[in-house]
Formats: C-alpha cells, structure tokens, sequence
C-alpha cells in the first residue's frame, strides 16, 4: 500500500477518504492520531490492525464538540461541558458513559468512551466536514513513541496505512489527560497537557479524586 501525503489544508480529500473507511494519520496539538470513521466498524478494525493494538484496549474519539457528544455519550455531567468550555479544543480527553451508538468495538465492549476536540485546524475542519466522530489513537505501532510530526508517523506507519495529513509538528507533543468523568469525585487516569491544578481551577479541588 501507497501512503499518501496530504498537505495541511487537503480537509475534503482526507474527509473523502474516512467516509471510504480508509485510514487518515491525522495532526493534533498533542500527537499525532490515527483516524478512522467510528461509525464504520470495519475501519475501525484495520485502525487495531495497523496499529497491532489489542482489541482490549478502547479507543478515544475526536470529536467537533459537545453536540457531537451528545451523540454518543449519555448521562452527560453538567461538569463535562464546563470543562469542554474552559479547554476544548486542547488536551483533555473526558471518559462519559457511551449510548451505544458507535459499534462496540470503538470501546473494546465497555460501557463508557473516552472524547476529545483537538486543538487543531486541519483535524478539526475533517471531523467537520465527515459529520462523524474519528476513533483515533496515537498513529504508531503499538508500544512504540507517538508521533509528533507526518515523518514520524511514515517511520512507523508508512506503507500500513492510506494517507497521512501534514499539518506540520505538534504544539504540545504530550498526550492529553484523561479524566474520568463517570463516577464522583473525579479521577485523572493519564497525566499529560492539562495540569490538575488547571482542572481543579474549573471545578474546584473538591471534585478531584485526591490519588
């Protein structure tokens, strides 16, 4: 397989390709993801494949929002969309209970499901114009560094993918926190590009698990 280069910009033709179940590398201000259509469970599936990354392990999504939050998470906290308005688009990814409405496979069968909105122009304009969540993990093999420019993805993903979209090095190049949202108080399950001290400041101390 070819990989195709796309250079900052090319949105549609990235766009045309997910809705054709491909898989995009995609930029972000963390690392670089590997995207897939979350509504199509057979890309999905070649997204674990590329990557050799056990299905046991869930996937994040990325997402334009909160309205496409919506979409696919239920029993949304009043706290989520406080924290999406203090640092989305940035790197917070928020663990909400899933709905049910991205083939299980996007969550590994899990009840939940980890969303984000990248700080980026170019991923955010190709998950605009797919109207469609991206599952999308960093874009390496499995166990290996993430990425943080389209020549690190071509390193380790070159060949074993469609496309990758050039949207220049990453910003932050450190993965996005995770926080779980699902049950009180909160916890923080990956430390990365947003401090605790900067979540505590949105909801206030109390609602952080103190580990």
């Amino acid at each position: 397989m070819n990989t195709l280069c796309l250079t900052s910009g090319d949105v549609e033709q990235a766009a045309a390709l997910l809705r054709q179940g491909k898989l995009v590398a995609v930029p972000t201000e963390t690392v670089y993801g590997l995207a897939a259509d979350a509504t199509q469970k057979t890309a999905v599936q070649a997204n674990y494949d590329a990557k050799g990354r056990p299905e046991t392990k869930p996937l994040n999504v990325l997402v334009d929002g909160m309205a496409m939050v919506e979409t696919v998470c239920r029993d949304i906290p009043a706290d989520a969309y406080k924290l999406a308005e203090a640092f989305w688009p940035g790197p917070l990814t928020m663990i909400l209970r899933g709905n049910g409405a991205l083939p299980s496979i996007v969550s590994a069968g899990g009840g939940t499901q980890g969303v984000r909105c990248p700080d980026h122009p170019d991923t955010l304009a190709v998950i605009k114009a797919l109207d469609r969540p991206l599952a999308c993990p960093s874009a390496n093999l499995s166990g290996q560094p993430s990425p943080k420019s389209a020549d690190d993805v071509l390193a380790q993903l070159g060949g074993n993918i469609d496309a990758v979209l050039d949207g220049g090095p990453c910003s932050v190049g450190e993965e996005s926190t995770i926080l779980d949202l699902t049950a009180s108080p909160y916890r923080i399950l990956r430390r990365g590009g947003l401090s605790r001290a900067a979540i505590e400041g949105a909801l206030g101390p109390e609602k952080l698990n103190c580990t």
